[in-house]
């Protein structure tokens, strides 16, 4: 190359620098605050660094503080991507204006409609089922059928639920306000309150053990915390039961999920990132970690997942759990469901 070609180059790159692109090239990073566990989303950060080359640093908290921290970092924020669990956490921080909304072919065909926001502020990336867990040397399936059934006065003394703090709950019984409206969820609720073998639990895995231990003859999870659980425990008298057998709705569902934030120093490098989280290369990276079932209808869930059986998801937007997430609390707090 002549001295007089090097000379254009190097002004060319400098250039480049002052207009910002050459920060990007050397440092290739995004940055991403996070309210999933760090052994869940490490693994695929890694993952797409070594396919990419951009490197991705992450920041781990509960929902709550790290949306609190995008609020008060505003425009000067380095978080290009909020990931978190629950379809209710993300539609409370699209309506906070931390997400901003974009236009995606790769994300619209790969994530069905009722797992996104319909202004493109948020997108499932994994599906997590919530359905009843029985005690199988003290419960037949035949006797089990829908959610609602749990109040039946035949299981009186007999059901274990968590907290109505969590959100799960929260945002469960707002898809029932979804479904049925205000009025029969708080008949069904109030239902579950009396019916209840003990206090509610503090976690998931709470319910499962009194539900092992015969404190209580089932109870309301996520499948994953189940899978966990069996896995570590094969021989525990634990099975689940799919709330779509004899419902004219499908199985509860939620979202973990993400979305882009609204002053994103790199957004076009996040939405890359986030059109390859919901591929089927990346898919199954994401859901199997948890036991969750993949966001992207073409990708199959894990062997131990699918073994578990298969069942129809309800249609209802999970936009919904936010929508009427507040509502639920209250009608939570009225029937005394702690």
């Amino acid at each position: 190359m002549s001295h007089s070609k090097k000379v254009l180059l190097s002004f060319a790159v400098i250039l480049a620098c002052l207009a910002g692109a050459c920060a990007w090239a050397d440092e290739r990073e995004l940055v991403v605050y996070s309210a999933r566990n760090e052994h869940l989303i490490k693994p695929l950060f890694d993952a797409y660094t070594d396919k990419t080359g951009v490197r991705i640093r992450f920041i781990t908290d509960k929902e709550g503080p790290l949306l609190e921290r995008l609020k008060a970092e505003g425009e000067s924020s380095p978080a290009d991507l909020l990931m978190t669990v629950d379809a209710g956490n993300l539609w409370h921080a699209a309506q906070e204006g931390v997400l901003r909304p974009v236009k995606s072919e790769v994300l619209e065909k790969s994530v069905p409609e009722a797992y996104r926001d319909p202004e493109g502020r948020w997108f499932g990336l994994s599906l997590r089922a919530r359905t009843i867990v029985y005690n199988n040397r003290r419960v037949k399936p035949a006797e089990l059928s829908t959610l609602e059934a749990l109040g039946n006065p035949e299981w009186k003394g007999r059901l274990c639920l968590r907290t109505s703090k969590k959100v799960y709950n929260q945002s469960l019984v707002a898809m029932l306000i979804g479904l049925y409206g205000e009025a029969r969820t708080e008949e069904i609720v109030r239902s579950w309150v009396a019916n209840l073998a003990a206090e509610p639990f503090a976690n998931d895995d709470a319910v499962l053990s009194a539900v092992a231990a015969g404190q209580c003859d089932a109870g309301i999870v996520n499948t994953y915390y189940y899978g966990r659980m069996i896995e570590k425990t094969p021989d525990l008298p634990l099975s689940l039961f799919w709330t779509d057998k004899d419902s004219d709705h499908g199985v509860h569902v939620n979202i973990s999920g993400a979305g882009i934030t609204r002053f994103a120093p790199h957004p076009e490098e996040a939405l890359k990132f986030v059109e390859w989280l919901v591929s089927p290369e990346a898919q199954n990276k994401f859901a199997d970690a948890n036991l969750e079932y993949p966001v992207n209808p073409s990708v199959s869930p894990h062997p131990d997942v699918q073994a578990w059986g298969s069942f129809k998801a309800d249609s209802l937007p999970v936009a919904k759990a936010g929508e009427f997430q507040e509502r639920a609390v209250k009608l939570m707090d009225r029937v005394g469901y702690k």
